[in-house]
């Protein structure tokens, strides 16, 4: 294999960018070319590529979001539109395809791949941690500091005020931000898209608990739990007591920015490097994850098909620790 292609996809992450680095930087020292595309499938669709040297990712490892820029592309969900991108790569010699983004960039990548013999690998990017097959994706350790930095803020100014925060932070339909946000902050309370909200046991612990104390409080509300969101479960709860004041934020795109932190540079640099041996090695439709702090290739149909499950010992610790 003599020239690949790389692309960023889907939601942006931090680390995306050390994850191109690695991949240009592995590419490079293995005589392989590396063009990449701006802007996901869309650019790859108009032909919209770079040539990248080692020289071109320097000073980018530390930077949040990604370089390459990204979006969600309805005209690649059809045949024409990956006929498209298919065409563009062998045009230019581009034997195997690099692609950084979730799940939903992962299923057209292996359509890509079944309906043109492209070679694809993926890297899993989203700070929602909720693919399976690795441990980890790229950005949501960062993401999880992030959101813990600003509850840490946020309690500061609850404690002064006697007051009760409802903070909502990213997971539309997993809770692992959540979860690991509420052990590591300290919080009362925390709601999560896996499991049924109660909203009659929560008043039911607020008022032998929160009310005899008259303490400060913060409840951690992924944005998919059922009980509404952040707002609707402020609100619910205000309702069974109107003394009190209770407050709502929501930490939104915040959690999607910012520097990677350690962890999540060397992930991405790990993921990066593995995705480009796979490709030279012949590899194809797999996904390079992390497992128990080894590198591991899934297959991206299982990738896709298959969601990582919260941990039931968190979930219990989080309870007791409340």
């Amino acid at each position: 294999m003599k020239h690949i292609g790389v692309l960023t996809s889907g939601g942006d992450s931090p680390g995306m960018n050390a994850c191109v680095r690695a991949v240009v930087r592995t590419a490079t020292l293995n005589d392989i070319q590396v063009t990449g595309f701006y802007r996901g499938y869309e650019g790859l669709m108009e032909n919209d590529g770079v040539p990248l040297t080692r020289y071109d990712v320097r000073n980018i490892i530390h930077r949040g979001g990604t370089f390459l820029q990204t979006a969600r592309s309805q005209e690649f969900r059809t045949p024409e539109g990956r006929a498209k991108a298919a065409a563009n790569l062998r045009a230019q010699g581009i034997e195997g395809l690099v692609v950084i983004g979730g799940d939903g960039s992962f299923t057209g990548a292996k359509f890509l791949s079944e309906e043109h013999g492209i070679a694809v690998m993926g890297c899993p990017g989203t700070i929602d941690n909720d693919l399976f097959g690795t441990d980890y994706t790229i950005g949501y350790q960062t993401a999880v500091d992030t959101a813990v930095e600003a509850v840490d803020k946020i309690r500061d100014t609850a404690a002064s005020h006697n007051r009760l925060f409802f903070v909502e932070v990213m997971g539309r339909d997993a809770g692992f931000i959540a979860l690991r946000t509420g052990i590591a902050a300290g919080a009362e309370g925390v709601l999560i898209p896996e499991t049924p909200t109660d909203i009659n046991r929560l008043v039911g612990y607020l008022k032998t608990d929160f009310q005899k104390k008259r303490r400060s409080g913060i409840i951690i509300v992924a944005e998919g739990d059922d009980g509404g969101g952040a707002y609707d479960v402020a609100q619910k709860v205000q309702s069974e007591f109107p003394d009190w004041e209770t407050k709502v934020t929501v930490l939104g795109h915040t959690q999607r920015g910012g520097k990677p932190n350690a962890f999540d540079r060397i992930l991405a640099s790990r993921m990066g490097h593995a995705a480009v041996l796979a490709l030279r090695e012949g590899r194809t439709r797999e996904m390079v994850g992390v497992q128990g702090n080894q590198i591991a290739y899934v297959p991206l149909e299982q990738a896709i098909k298959h969601h990582a499950t919260i941990s039931p010992y968190l979930l219990e610790l989080v309870d007791a620790l409340s």
